[in-house]
């Protein structure tokens, strides 16, 4: 989920014929949650997003009754709900700042969008205190752990590794190196989305289906002898869609198997690590901190915690 992502809601009047009837402060949380989650859906949330956000809803029903009128739930409900979830809810069960940071924002999406679509009078979440939540810094591979991977990326591109040459791994990690993109930015690439007209300067281009999600979409640099492994890439697996043929799940393992082979520690090479190191080495080369945050697709919010974190690591590594 992006961080400071803000729903922005549908009024009744422009639900299409064909939508559900308009709900009522009687309706239960059980009702309300299945229009929240085709709301999400419409609004372009990530269907990780959708998943948590309803799980959290549903936890809230749990605690107040699945059938309770979203009506009849108040600020001080909400608040009982928030201490439940942190202190009270299982001896066995935690709830880590981060987790809670994101119920906090769940409850609030949920019923900012019943005050907005004119379900409930008043918001009851608006006097809940959203906590900021500051993640850990990520441990990162090495420099010398990055060129142990090109290194077995490299062999099994030139056919020097044992098995069958492949040019799916060099493609992947120098991609990700290169450009910091996330996961599901590279599932979504086409072949078409990266330009090498010119040649000294070739171009990835992101781009988002959701019109909602068009702020996000960007165009990256590529170092100009990546698009000789592009070439070869297209050459051995030919798509006809997306320029990975597989799922994001097989891109996982070509990572692992990589760390594997390299000697690297578990996880090393994940899509994360890798677009905090394409960060950091722009951070270290003194790139512009507003090209690093666009090159990242960050909002400036959001950008403030990842620059305080890359100023961290190059003072740890120093």
């Amino acid at each position: 989920m992006d961080d400071n992502k803000q729903s922005q809601l549908i009024s009744d009047k422009n639900l299409p014929p064909t939508s559900p009837p308009t709900l009522s402060a009687d309706a239960s949380i059980q009702a309300a949650l299945g229009l929240f989650e085709t709301h999400m859906r419409d609004e372009g949330f990530s269907i990780n997003t959708v998943k948590a956000f309803a799980s959290d809803i549903r936890l809230l029903g749990k605690f107040v009754g699945i059938g309770q009128p979203v009506g009849e739930i108040g600020t001080k409900d909400l608040n009982d709900f928030m201490l439940w979830i942190e202190n009270g809810r299982d001896a066995n069960i935690s709830c880590s700042p981060k987790t809670y940071a994101r119920r906090v924002t769940t409850v609030k999406v949920f019923f900012g969008w019943l005050h907005k679509t004119g379900v409930l009078a008043d918001n009851p979440s608006a006097a809940i205190i959203q906590r900021t939540v500051k993640t850990p810094l990520p441990t990162l591979p090495s420099e010398e752990d990055i060129e142990k991977a090109l290194a077995v990326t490299s062999a099994i591109y030139n056919g020097e590794a044992e098995g069958k040459a492949d040019t799916r791994p060099h493609l992947l990690l120098t991609l990700l190196l290169q450009t910091g993109i996330k996961k599901s930015e590279a599932m979504a690439i086409i072949p078409n989305h990266i330009d090498d007209s010119d040649a000294n300067e070739p171009l990835l281009f992101i781009r988002y289906a959701n019109p909602r999600l068009r702020y996000k979409e960007r165009k990256l640099y590529l170092q100009p002898e990546w698009i000789t492994v592009f070439d070869a890439y297209l050459q051995e697996y030919k798509p006809t869609d997306t320029l990975f043929t597989c799922t994001a799940r097989n891109l996982e393992y070509v990572l692992s198997d990589v760390t594997e082979a390299a000697g690297l520690a578990k996880g090393s090479l994940s899509f994360e690590n890798l677009r905090w190191i394409s960060a950091l080495r722009d951070w270290n080369a003194e790139v512009e901190q507003d090209e690093i945050r666009q090159k990242l697709g960050l909002s400036k919010i959001t950008w403030r915690e990842t620059r305080s974190k890359l100023k961290q690591l190059t003072e740890n590594n120093n």
